[in-house]
């Protein structure tokens, strides 16, 4: 963070969300194509994943699961206004109506071939991207939509739909650690119900997304042993920013499900996809320049098995440093995530090596290996795993789950500690938490820049660039129902403003 006191980087980033930022050292710009969440004409999209990623099968009546709301917002003229007086600034006494661009006949696009599911839903995203691409002033710089992203944790060993490590394989016996209440039934896509964006008492903006992973449920008999999620947005308009209020719930027959709100690629590859995508991220944050400002309130952590991100990184790179190009064989998917919900434990200390990462890189610099008990920080690790092709893992290691993302992956999971104070981030559990809602600056680009990752040796450090940044919880396998709930808002990603041409 430099010299910077607190009041200082507040006003700072505050600024930066605007216009940029004259520093002392740096100029910061917005790297996403709706700086805040500001704009009045919003763009959001809804994209849902099965374990491994994909959607397998379509649900009947819902078309392939990507759907969208994007829209602007026009003032309707007074017929009794001749001009003569008018004010362009006055918001309260105007009237507006809201210009959607994308259909109800579009969100339900869909396919009846269960062997084009997966590559159907890349191209509905394209299209989706299209329909709610904007310029602005840019056009080097197109950029689509925020992300709403939904996961089912189920696991259907039977039906051989996961790859292992980017390998297809076959059926296999059922595992415990792979929830699956009926074989050929468990892996299902969500339903999917949409309330268009809509202008209320107004000037009031708002609409949402909800459903459920249980197909037989009547959402009007209550939630009662019933999965069930909902994103809802919010705002005046002319005034303030959208807040994101996000709910999800688990059942018995789906105890891990994941929701979280992304600002991803507008092109190329994504954290977590092999496939191109749209977004918001309009330029690609690398390490270790750039930060993070958000707003987030928890209102219900979710139970002790939610793992709730105040960030989560996903990035691409092969293990020798070369940037990803589409071979699920070869390239790797790089997760970071601080997980902020008090009730998880660090698996890392000095007896059990395997789920701390080598080697620990304090923030001035100064490298610790996880041998060294006097120095080493082993409770700002909840765990760390090598993806499954790592060919030079150092002993003793763990390997990341090789089935729930479709090509092998590596995770860091961090908790609150004091080492991670000097990136603004929470330095001890409770912060962050139910009860302390709070806007953030964090400087994810020090802080990811300064992580373990494994690259084969001998090889040249890789770019660290993050295609994906979201935030939200993963409630994994949890014994009973439980309800996490909580907003964002002030979502921005600043990174340093360089000369003209260079990006």
């Amino acid at each position: 963070m430099g010299n910077w006191d607190s009041s200082s980087l507040l006003l700072l980033l505050v600024a930066a969300a605007f216009c940029g930022v004259n520093g002392a050292e740096e100029e910061y710009i917005s790297a996403v194509g709706d700086p805040g969440m500001k704009r009045d004409g919003l763009r959001v999209a809804l994209e849902a994943w099965n374990f491994c990623n994909e959607v397998g099968h379509e649900v009947p009546g819902m078309g392939s699961p990507r759907v969208a709301d994007c829209f602007d917002v026009e003032r309707i003229p007074d017929p009794s206004d001749k001009g003569e007086d008018e004010d362009d600034d006055d918001i309260c006494d105007a009237n507006y109506k809201i210009i959607h661009r994308v259909r109800e006949v579009d969100n339900k696009l869909g396919t009846n071939d269960p062997l084009s599911a997966d590559t159907y839903a890349v191209q509905k995203e394209l299209y989706l991207g299209q329909k709610c691409e904007v310029t602005d002033d840019d056009p080097k710089h197109p950029w689509q939509f925020w992300m709403i992203m939904l996961k089912n944790g189920n696991m259907d060993t039977s039906a051989g739909l996961c790859p292992k490590d980017g390998k297809k394989v076959g059926p296999f016996p059922p595992e415990s650690r792979f929830p699956c209440f009926s074989p050929g039934h468990c892996m299902n896509q969500p339903l999917i119900y949409h309330n268009y964006t809509d202008i209320e008492d107004d000037s009031t903006m708002r609409g949402g997304f909800y459903g459920t992973w249980d197909l037989d449920a009547d959402l009007s008999k209550g939630l009662n042993n019933v999965s069930y999620y909902s994103v809802t947005w919010e705002k005046e308009v002319g005034e303030g920013g959208w807040k994101f209020h996000h709910v999800l719930k688990t059942s018995h027959r789906y105890p891990w499900l994941m929701l979280y709100l992304r600002s991803d690629a507008t092109k190329g590859l994504s954290g977590g996809y092999h496939y191109p995508t749209r977004g918001m991220s309009k330029i690609i944050p690398q390490s270790p320049n750039f930060k993070v400002r958000l707003t987030l309130d928890i209102k219900k952590g979710g139970g002790p098995k939610s793992q709730f991100y105040l960030m989560d990184m996903g990035s691409c790179w092969k293990n020798n440093g070369s940037p990803c190009d589409g071979d699920v064989t070869s390239d790797v998917t790089r997760y970071s995530e601080m997980i902020i919900n008090p009730e998880t434990e660090s698996w890392c200390s000095p007896s059990k090596l395997d789920g701390c990462p080598p080697f620990h890189t304090f923030a001035n610099g100064t490298r610790v290996h996880r041998n060294d008990t006097r120095n080493y920080p082993y409770g700002a690790y909840h765990m760390h795993c090598f993806p499954g092709n790592a060919q030079y893992a150092e002993e003793p290691f763990n390997i990341c789950d090789q089935y729930s993302n479709p090509q092998p992956q590596e995770i860091l999971q961090i908790l609150p500690h004091p080492v991670w104070g000097e990136y603004g981030y929470p330095t001890k559990k409770g912060e962050g938490w139910v009860g302390d809602a709070r806007t953030w600056e964090l400087d994810v680009g020090g802080m990811s820049h300064n992580l373990y990752f494994y690259q084969d040796p001998g090889t040249a450090p890789t770019k660290r660039s993050w295609p994906s940044l979201d935030v939200g919880t993963e409630i994994y396998i949890s014994n009973v129902d439980e309800v996490a709930e909580w907003t964002v808002s002030d979502f921005d990603i600043l990174i340093p403003k360089v000369k003209p041409g260079y990006i």
